[in-house]
């Protein structure tokens, strides 16, 4: 039976520290609620974006045909709600690169495009929705960072050839990258101590990740509830940035 779940952010950091401490090989699977804290939006909680206003929803702008079809709009959103160039690491992004530098952690694997773990110090990091870091020319291939797009007024195009420029990010109706899915896979096949932070574990694939897990413990660290709670050995409803505050 999973026990109940710890609402206390200190009780909860106090069990996660120990279930680490067990751990030879732990994996971490997070989700936008790892970010929250530096200041960037939700998709599902009541201050997400999916609760904001728009002249369409964000999940018909963040897809595929609505870039192709609506570039302008397209850039004007990414500009405006999916970049947030001054956002810095909390303390969840600093205690996992120490965790990946002095103890068991192998890999986070993140749904995140904003990069903050590796600014923490990450050095294995699996982004399986992309990184708005990556700017590709659709024609040539020319990388642009982030700061380029944001200096650029309207559809950005390729410095070299005129390209058409797409951030390097999972839109609605794309596929993951394969290689990374089954790097993934391995990754919390392998591991004895499988840690879900910041996600509500409903957005597929990476959601069945999780099925995947044969170790020791799983423990989630959400401020809501998951799917998985059922299945966890550690459930902690509870800030994440204070949870890994130890």
């Amino acid at each position: 039976m999973p026990m109940a779940a710890i609402t206390d952010a200190r009780e909860g950091a106090q069990a996660l520290e120990e279930a680490v401490e067990r751990s030879s090989s732990m994996v971490f699977l997070g989700g936008a609620g790892v970010s929250t804290a530096s200041g960037i939006p939700d998709f599902r909680s009541a201050d997400g974006l999916y609760n904001q206003h728009f002249d369409y929803p964000p999940e018909v702008m963040l897809s595929h045909s609505f870039f192709v079809s609506h570039p302008k709009e397209f850039f004007d959103f990414y500009r405006e709600r999916m970049v947030a160039p001054d956002a810095k690491p909390n303390q969840a992004h600093y205690k996992l690169a120490e965790l990946e530098r002095t103890g068991p952690l192998q890999a986070v694997l993140t749904q995140n495009i904003d990069g903050l773990h590796q600014m923490a110090g990450s050095k294995r990091v699996l982004e399986l929705h992309g990184s708005v870091h990556r700017n590709i020319c659709q024609r040539c291939g020319a990388v642009y960072p982030v700061e380029w797009v944001l200096a650029k007024e309207g559809v950005p195009t390729c410095d070299a050839c005129g390209g058409p420029i797409k951030p390097d990010v999972i839109l609605y109706e794309e596929p993951l990258d394969q290689r990374l899915l089954r790097e993934a896979v391995n990754l919390v096949a392998r591991a004895d101590l499988l840690v879900i932070g910041g996600t509500s574990l409903v957005v597929w694939p990476v959601a069945g990740l999780v099925e995947y897990f044969r170790g020791d413990e799983l423990a989630i660290v959400n401020l809501g509830e998951t799917p998985s709670d059922g299945m966890a050995d550690l459930v902690i409803h509870a800030d994440i940035a204070k949870v890994f505050d130890w």
